[in-house]
């Protein structure tokens, strides 16, 4: 058997048997053993390859909390608000202002007068009008770019979109829509904006298109494209309705199964609101599905989508509720008018949905922004213990952006996890400081210092597309708690170097029942490996997130970023 030993200018294994090591032994595809080089090569039929000699070896990182839609979205028009980079190396200069925004509809708009029907939807995503200060941006906006074509703009969050007129007339979305989630001018007609899944299907053909794009095999192989050249050998597809058909999954197949594919992908069923009855047959299948994984490409989990956006005002908050744009509380207001958020699936459903996933033995992840989303989620996992008790369930708390001390205790007794959403302190953070909670709530948001100090398991993530996808942007945006403004928020929340690198690879690879797989560098555990030009652990913690990525090592097979 052959037996590759990889010299590296430093390895960092996060096994605790051995922090650190010379060199890597891979057989088979897998670590066989880590050391320096003199004792690897003693290694019966081992060969040596200088090839990573130059470069920091850490583990690939695991992203616990992203979207397979991520690559589609680039078949769509960006206008989001920072630079971003496609998963062709090209760099979108963001969309600053409402002015920038319409003018890239514009330039969208004129390619697709020369090679689209007129009655094509336009499809743009990233938007976030939170950024903006004064107006925001509403279907009469959307009409300057054009008064007949379709205009569908998904928010940066997901969670909303803005539609112009024409749709609207096309859908038939009028002052007698009646549907949370529509909200109205002063006169009674809609504005555009449509927030939270329900709202959003009303856009009709545009909507199905907007996600059909993002089904397709393209799609994913750039969602592969964007895992090599981030140092990510682990993805996830949070939330797939229909994760259990075989077609979704010979979809998944046809294209993580391959060698080409550069990743692992873990696949979770969205479930949905239904009888009794079809909530324990979509378990069932469910259940089924997860015999059908393979070393690549893992089914059988489930993620549940609890409430809504905190910057698009729909996620669901305790007391005092969001705080208007002016910073004053406004009890159960938002900031924008509406109610004090979106339930995504009603709060007395929650433990009837999740109770047959739970019997089955099933992973279950929810999606909870808001804190009184939380207390809801812990309700009903309280309930399915006392129900069926289950040992090393590692349930988790999805986002736990506004999650309180009391609330991480109780995540820790019930044996649940936590994933953070780290990535908001620097996206978000002084909006979220200066418009949606105020200063104090934002400084203890993405509290992964609390979250550790009482012994909950951690790991964090980018919830690409919603923010880039990249473990060490992840990582350093929990190690500086840095905003675009220059405002440390909340410095006592802030967690250390090795703390963040753990928990997006190891705590991340736990929350996903794959830390005897992946995660860290350690016997008999796949070759996965982040191939980094500076080493993590010596760089200024300001500069972790610009260490230079170099490719990834997938099951043995290196995969340059290009």
């Amino acid at each position: 058997m052959t037996t590759t030993i990889y010299p590296a200018a430093s390895v960092h294994t996060f096994d605790p048997s051995r922090h650190t090591a010379d060199a890597v032994a891979v057989r088979d595809g897998r670590f066989l053993a880590v050391g320096s080089v003199d004792d690897l090569l003693r290694i019966d039929g081992a060969t040596l390859d200088g090839s990573l000699e130059r470069f920091t070896l850490i583990p690939g990182f695991v992203e616990a909390h992203c979207h397979a839609m991520t690559g589609g979205m680039w078949l769509h028009t960006y206008c989001g608000y920072f630079d971003r980079q496609g998963p062709d190396g090209h760099v979108w200069s963001g969309c600053q202002s409402l002015d920038d925004v319409i003018e890239r509809l514009h330039e969208a708009d004129a390619r697709m007068a020369t090679s689209a029907a007129p009655d094509e939807p336009l499809l743009a995503w990233g938007l976030d009008p939170i950024y903006f200060r004064g107006e925001r941006l509403v279907a009469k906006h959307l009409d300057l770019v054009s008064a007949t074509r379709p205009i569908l703009v998904m928010h940066a969050s997901i969670h909303l979109a803005t539609v112009n007129n024409a749709l609207m007339e096309i859908e038939g979305i009028t002052p007698d829509t009646d549907m949370e989630g529509v909200p109205k001018d002063g006169s009674g007609w809609p504005i555009g904006e449509l927030q939270e899944p329900a709202a959003m299907s009303l856009a009709g053909t545009a909507f199905r298109k907007f996600w059909g794009r993002t089904k397709s095999d393209e799609s994913l192989r750039n969602f592969g494209a964007r895992a090599r050249t981030t140092g990510t050998t682990t993805l996830t597809d949070l939330g797939n309705p229909d994760s259990a058909s075989e077609s979704e999954i010979d979809r998944f197949r046809a294209v993580v199964d391959t060698e080409d594919f550069p990743a692992r992908l873990s696949v979770f069923h969205m479930p949905v609101p239904g009888t009794p009855e079809a909530i324990r047959e979509a378990a069932a299948a469910v259940r089924a599905s997860k015999e059908l994984s393979s070393s690549k490409l893992r089914l059988g989990h489930v993620k549940l989508v609890m409430d809504g956006s905190i910057q698009g005002y729909t996620a669901r908050l305790r007391w005092p509720g969001y705080l208007d744009r002016a910073g004053n509380s406004s009890g159960n207001s938002s900031g924008n008018g509406t109610s004090n958020g979106i339930w995504v699936v009603p709060p007395e459903q929650v433990t009837d949905i999740l109770r047959p996933y739970h019997a089955a033995g099933l992973l279950i992840h929810v999606h909870c922004n808001g804190d009184e989303a939380v207390d809801v989620y812990l309700e009903a996992v309280e309930s399915l213990l006392a129900e069926t008790p289950r040992a090393d369930h590692r349930h988790t708390v999805q986002h736990c952006q506004l999650t309180s001390p009391a609330q991480y205790r109780r995540i820790a007794a019930l044996g649940m996890c936590a994933n953070v959403f780290s990535n908001h302190t620097w996206y978000w953070g002084d909006q979220h400081a200066s418009s949606t909670v105020g200063p104090d709530r934002a400084a203890r948001m993405n509290s992964a210092r609390t979250a550790l100090d009482l012994g909950v398991p951690l790991s964090m993530h980018s919830d690409a597309p919603v923010t880039p996808l990249g473990g060490l942007h992840v990582a350093w945006s929990a190690v500086n708690r840095l905003t675009p403004s220059g405002i440390v928020l909340g410095p006592d929340e802030r967690i250390s170097v090795p703390e963040a690198l753990h928990a997006v690879t190891m705590g991340a690879a736990h929350q996903l029942k794959m830390d005897d797989e992946v995660g860290s560098i350690s016997p008999r555990k796949f070759a996965d490996l982040a191939i980094l030009e500076a080493d993590p652990f010596a760089v200024d913690p300001m500069e972790l997130r610009d260490v230079p990525v170099w490719g990834t090592m997938l099951g043995g097979r290196i995969f340059e970023a290009g």
